[in-house]
């Protein structure tokens, strides 16, 4: 069972995952993409769900991560206060927390230390090999990484910063409601990532998502030939807007 540390309350799993012919076709569009295709099938979350601060992404190149959040807060400033018996067994009991449950998932991990965030880094080559192991595509914090060269392969990375030392850091609650880079995030929700950023799906939302980014491509193309266009002109401008505008 995901660990809460005093004060706060694991948050239900969702019972079931999507089907997996979802997540691929949502793997096909970039976040920004996933975002403008949001703002057709849920407009009132136009202000939320997805991260608002910028983040550090050391491998650009590689494609959207989609996969169920494993949510987890940290901290390096403080050591923690268990004995090493009891570090020990919430370690084993984390891993537990981030290798079970339906996949493919995404570490989601806030950086609790306040106006020293980032101050020891808990990814680093071990940390990412090991996730990568568990079933984890990458990892989204607001923390700090670390051993970049060393990192494993094919892993994503969405980081407040890049540091040496790991400090005293250590996981203080996992399975728990968490805020990175301005986007809530619960165990079990389906995070759509890439080097732009992250975003919430709804998992009731998730299968009309691929449609409408479908719908935005549609929208943009008019737009798009005319400004690629040697024969550009303010008139054919405004006669591809009036045509974007009736795609639907």
């Amino acid at each position: 069972m995901p660990f809460a540390s005093s004060g706060e309350t694991p948050v239900t799993s969702f019972a079931a995952p999507l089907d997996p012919s979802i997540l691929e076709a949502l793997a096909r569009y970039d976040t920004p993409t996933i975002c403008n295709a949001m703002e057709i099938v849920a407009p009132e979350r136009r202000l939320i769900g997805f991260t608002t601060k910028p983040l550090v992404c050391p491998f650009p190149q590689l494609p959207p991560m989609v996969g169920y959040a494993r949510t987890v807060t940290i901290r390096s400033v403080l050591k923690s206060s268990l004995p090493a018996d009891e570090q020990a067994k919430r370690r084993i009991d984390y891993y537990e927390y981030v290798g079970t449950g339906f996949g493919p998932r995404i570490s989601v991990i806030q950086d609790i230390d306040g106006p020293d965030v980032g101050y020891g880094a808990f990814w680093g080559e071990v940390q990412s090999n090991v996730h990568k192991a568990l079933g984890c595509l990458g990892v989204i914090t607001d923390g700090s990484i670390r051993d970049v060269p060393q990192w494993a392969p094919g892993f994503q990375a969405l980081a407040g910063s890049i540091g040496p030392s790991h400090a005293w850091v250590h996981a203080e609650s996992f399975g728990v409601e968490v805020r990175v880079a301005g986007m809530t995030v619960r165990s079990d929700d389906l995070i759509h990532a890439d080097s732009h950023g992250a975003i919430v799906i709804p998992h009731e939302l998730a299968e009309k998502v691929p449609e409408a980014a479908e719908l935005c491509g549609r929208r943009e193309a008019p737009i798009l030939e005319i400004a690629r266009s040697k024969d550009f002109s303010l008139e054919k401008l405004k006669d591809a807007l009036r045509r974007s505008a009736e795609i639907h």
